[in-house]
């Protein structure tokens, strides 16, 4: 019998299989290149669809708005015065020096006229006032008595019992007695006044402000022991410039707000100064307040608002809306969403506020925010605020507005 053959397939060579990896790899590059391109295209393309084609200068910009406000304007002017008693007394010995023995009041006693506040210790000065006047009496009498010799002597001149020139001395001697006692009383007069001011009256119904010594202390003429003040009515007084001096006439309205007390009162101008200070080249007035409740303390501050002229029309904007320089107010306003730079001539100020021209008509939007980067004839996409920020109301008798331009 014959041996059957074999039916396992035969191995493919070695150099088929070197052939079919070499054929593989270019397949794969080509396969990596496409898929790469392929990548590229679309991140390409996703990358060209974001991009803006618009130029940004077209682009509106975010701005926000508030509308102009008509609102009247009436020029004030502002002055800062001092709250000063009508009356004030330093009080202190005049003519002797002393150690101070009582002082009977301290600030805030309300005292009357003639009130003893105060007394020195003036034994020496009554003991020389004690001795002028036992002098000046025993002077007197001394004169009295040779003015009777005078007399009687001189009677007997007619009988020629002495002579003229005798009767003559004794006229002379009584004579010259008599100015000694006059004399005497004037030295007394003056001893009285140095002991009368051993003791310190008030000289005016009042009130005790400040005491500067306590007893023990040496007081000379001079020197003062207590303050008196008189505050029933307040002189309100105040420096103004010079070229203000016709609004300050005697008269004139003048609102009063006192910081001490907050409270706000209305006064007029009642004196004023015929000239200016020649240091300062200011003029001095004067307002009188009534005080009988004394409740406005002396020696603060108060600020003075003043109207001058007449109430004109004006345009409120907020100060923040514009730039100022000078007499002029710049401002962007918006017309058909489009940003114009403009500028009106500027009436005042009052914290917060500006008035402007009435040529900026009320109603029209001007930018608040944003205004740094806008240029003429941006376009811009506005957000108006209703919001408008008015100035803190004036005092009674007062319109809008204050201060210079």
């Amino acid at each position: 019998m014959t041996k059957p053959e074999s039916l396992a397939t035969p191995a493919p060579p070695a150099s088929a299989l070197a052939s079919d990896q070499s054929r593989r790899i270019p397949l794969t590059i080509a396969a990596g290149v496409v898929a790469l391109l392929v990548l590229g295209g679309a991140l390409f393309a996703r990358a060209h669809g974001r991009t803006n084609d618009v130029a940004l200068v077209s682009t509106p910009k975010g701005v926000t708005a508030l509308r102009v406000v008509a609102a009247k304007y009436r020029r004030t002017r502002r002055y800062v015065g001092t709250l000063e008693p009508w009356v004030a007394a330093r009080i202190g010995p005049q003519l002797v020096s002393a150690y101070l023995d009582t002082v009977l009041v301290r600030p805030g006693a309300v005292v009357k006229r003639g009130q003893v506040v105060a007394t020195l210790d003036c034994r020496n000065s009554s003991a020389v006032s004690k001795a002028v006047a036992m002098q000046a009496r025993a002077l007197e009498r001394t004169q009295k008595a040779v003015a009777s010799e005078s007399a009687r002597v001189g009677s007997l001149l007619g009988g020629g019992f002495v002579s003229p020139d005798e009767v003559e001395q004794k006229q002379a001697e009584s004579e010259s007695k008599e100015a000694q006692v006059l004399a005497l009383q004037a030295q007394l007069a003056g001893a009285s006044l140095q002991v009368s001011d051993c003791i310190l009256r008030a000289p005016f119904d009042g009130e005790i402000s400040e005491r500067s010594m306590d007893p023990g202390a040496f007081a000379r003429p001079g020197s003062s022991i207590v303050s008196e003040i008189d505050r029933g009515t307040i002189r309100l007084t105040a420096e103004v410039p010079e070229d203000d001096f016709a609004d300050v006439a005697p008269g004139a309205a003048v609102a009063v707000h006192v910081l001490a007390t907050g409270q706000d009162l209305a006064g007029k101008v009642a004196r004023r100064a015929p000239g200016a200070d020649l240091s300062t080249r200011t003029v001095h007035i004067e307002i009188d307040l009534p005080n009988r409740d004394r409740r406005i303390p002396v020696n603060t501050t108060a600020e003075l608002r003043l109207d001058v002229g007449q109430p004109l029309d004006a345009a409120q904007i907020p100060l923040a809306a514009a730039t100022v320089r000078g007499e002029k107010a710049t401002v962007f306003v918006i017309e058909n969403d489009v940003a114009h730079q403009k500028s009106f001539r500027m009436l005042g100020e009052r914290e917060g506020a500006l008035f402007l021209d009435p040529s900026l008509t009320a109603g029209t939007p001007v930018v608040t925010q944003g205004r740094s980067a806008l240029a003429e004839g941006d376009k811009v996409a506005a957000r108006i605020s209703e919001a408008q920020a008015p100035a803190r109301p004036p005092p009674e008798g007062h319109l809008e507005g204050e201060g210079r331009p």
